[in-house]
């Protein structure tokens, strides 16, 4: 048995680029891979924010309303539904004026049961120095 440990780093903005949402996108898909696995493999997945990264994860985002495209509110929620680690970097928070009201910390809505966490840049650190593979978006 073995377990593949996935690392996705979210530091770029919501919008004006792709990077954010193909992260989110890569994650939510990390979960299908099982089909593919030996009897007893897992791929344990993560995504954790930093830096601008943190505005991909605030509530009621209003790309629809302003540039007629979807936000990344609902792929936030759907790695949360997935189970998925989500780990939001304290410090980056603090520097920008936001706390746990302002972000999606659940998908409760959608009858999921994992919350994303607010932690120090230190354990994000831990969960990239402990993965097999790190995608930095």
């Amino acid at each position: 048995m073995a377990t593949k440990k996935l690392a996705f780093v979210v530091r770029s903005l919501p919008y004006k680029t792709e990077a954010s949402r193909l992260a989110l996108t890569h994650a939510i898909s990390s979960q299908t891979v099982e089909i593919y696995l030996n009897d007893g493999d897992l791929v344990e997945a993560s995504v954790s924010y930093v830096s601008d990264g943190v505005f991909n994860i605030l509530k009621n985002q209003q790309g629809g309303k302003h540039y007629g495209i979807t936000t990344n509110e609902g792929h936030a929620k759907n790695t949360l539904l997935l189970d998925l680690k989500v780990l939001i970097c304290k410090e980056d928070l603090d520097k920008f004026g936001l706390t746990g009201e302002n972000l999606v910390m659940d998908a409760d809505d959608l009858g999921g049961d994992m919350k994303a966490n607010i932690v120090p840049y230190s354990e994000i650190q831990k969960e990239m120095e402990t993965a097999d593979h790190l995608l930095f978006c």
